[in-house]
């Protein structure tokens, strides 16, 4: 039997819950998130679309692949449309095509939260990016083969690395 869920705080973005002895982060009024993994096909190589803001919970700036929230003005928004809409705010290019990878936990045993994954096809660059007024969001296009070096030197300069950066990295982490 499952016990019944308390929420013991709300706030406009998320609440904090408690089921039995377990507390817990979820994401408030039905919200979700959307990440989207962006690589560009160009004639000197693959090149992955990266971003990088400041994270006020972890005190500093984080390398991220593009996300946004889904549903936080319109309860009704199609994730996939979300996920298009904030890759062309976030780092200014637009997909000709969004494909929904599935639903992914990022750190489920503190967190309820989830983010659905879809990967950017056909991109075309049409602006700037760098996100909504009040985002600070710096656009990084990296060539794939230069991915971990990059990482390596951004940590050394003390970024923080979105955990969603080992689906770029999974392959050269596991032994060969």
């Amino acid at each position: 039997m499952t016990e019944a869920e308390e929420i013991m705080w709300q706030g406009r973005f998320i609440t904090a819950k408690r089921r039995g002895r377990w507390e817990y982060v979820g994401r408030a009024r039905g919200i979700r998130a959307a990440v989207i993994l962006a690589v560009e096909q160009a004639a000197e190589g693959p090149h992955v679309i990266l971003v990088d803001q400041y994270r006020v919970p972890l005190g500093r700036r984080c390398i991220e692949l593009p996300a946004g929230l889904v549903g936080d003005d319109d309860a009704d928004e199609p994730a996939a449309i979300a996920a298009a809409r904030e890759l062309e705010e976030e780092s200014g290019y637009r997909a000709g095509r969004m494909e929904d990878l599935g639903e992914f936990f990022s750190s489920p045993g503190m967190v309820s939260e989830s983010f659905t994954l879809f990967r950017a096809h056909e991109l075309i660059r049409v602006g700037d990016g760098g996100g909504v007024a009040g985002e600070d969001i710096i656009v990084h296009r990296v060539p794939l083969a230069r991915l971990e070096a990059q990482i390596a030197h951004w940590r050394s300069e003390g970024y923080a690395m979105d955990v969603k950066l080992l689906l770029l990295l999974g392959a050269g982490i596991l032994p060969r």
